[in-house]
C-alpha cells in the first residue's frame, strides 16, 4: 500500500497545509479563560485538541513536542512557522531520550512546553507517561487544557483521535484547569487519573464557558 505522505510529496504537502492553516489564521479567534500563566508549565491537552496551541498567547517561550513521523514533519514546520518552538520525538517510544532531555532542560531555563497527553498514536485519552516524568524532573506544573466552539464552523475529523479544527470563521475558547504539582512521592498512575479527570472536567465546563463568553462579546473586545 502507497504512503500518502512520503518523502516525494513531503514538501508539496506541507507547502499545501501550511497555506490553508495561514489563511484559517484570518478566520480563528481565540481567546483563553483562566490560563494561570505560570512560567515554566506543561500545557497538557488531548490530541485531538492539539491546534488549541494557536491560542496561546507566549509562543516564542513554548516548545511543543512533536513526532518524528512524516505527518509530524508536516505539523511541525507549520508550528514552527506560527512562531513557536519544536521539539521532535516522543516521551514513549524511540527517541524519547532526547526529546524529553530536551524539554527538561527548556523547563529548567524557564520556557513552558505543551504536550499532547495521549499521542502520537493513542489510544484515545489514555494518558501517557511523559507529563508525569516531566513535572517530576522540573518541579513545573502541569496545565491542562481544552478549546471548545459550539458554532458550526468547528469540525471533527475522521481521525483515530477525533481531532477538532475550525474550517471558516469561527470564535473558540481555550479553556485551563487548575495546576497540577508532582510531588517526588506521587506515582504516574494517579497523576495519570488526576489529569484525565482535570480535562474531562474542562470538556464538561466549556459548554457553559463558551456561552459566558459570547454574551459578554470577548471576541469583540479583543481578550
Amino acid at each position: 500500500m502507497v504512503r500518502l505522505i512520503n518523502k516525494s510529496n513531503i514538501d508539496k504537502l506541507a507547502a499545501i497545509v501550511n497555506k490553508i492553516l495561514v489563511l484559517q489564521r484570518f478566520f480563528t479567534h481565540i481567546i483563553e479563560i483562566n490560563n494561570p500563566q505560570i512560567k515554566p508549565c506543561i500545557y497538557a491537552m488531548w490530541h485531538e485538541n492539539q491546534f488549541c496551541i494557536y491560542g496561546i498567547e507566549d509562543k516564542a517561550h513554548l516548545n511543543v513536542l512533536i513526532s518524528n513521523s512524516s505527518d509530524g514533519e508536516i505539523i511541525a514546520r507549520t508550528v514552527e512557522d506560527w512562531g513557536f518552538k519544536v521539539v521532535r520525538g516522543s516521551t514513549a517510544r524511540k527517541g524519547c531520550v532526547t526529546s524529553t532531555m530536551q524539554l527538561i532542560t527548556r523547563l529548567k531555563e524557564g520556557e513552558c512546553a505543551a504536550l499532547m497527553v495521549d499521542g502520537p498514536h493513542g489510544p484515545l485519552h489514555k494518558v501517557k507517561k511523559g507529563a508525569y516524568t516531566l513535572a517530576k524532573e522540573t518541579g513545573a506544573p502541569i496545565v491542562p487544557v481544552h478549546w471548545y466552539s459550539k458554532e458550526k464552523t468547528f469540525i471533527t475529523l475522521p481521525s483515530w483521535d477525533k481531532m477538532k479544527t475550525p474550517f471558516g470563521r469561527c470564535n473558540i475558547i481555550n479553556i485551563y484547569g487548575e495546576p497540577i504539582y508532582v510531588n517526588p512521592e506521587d506515582n504516574e498512575e494517579d497523576v495519570a487519573q488526576r489529569l484525565k479527570a482535570a480535562l474531562f472536567d474542562l470538556e464538561k465546563r466549556a459548554p457553559e464557558e463558551f456561552q459566558k463568553a459570547k454574551k459578554l462579546k470577548l471576541w469583540k473586545k479583543g481578550k
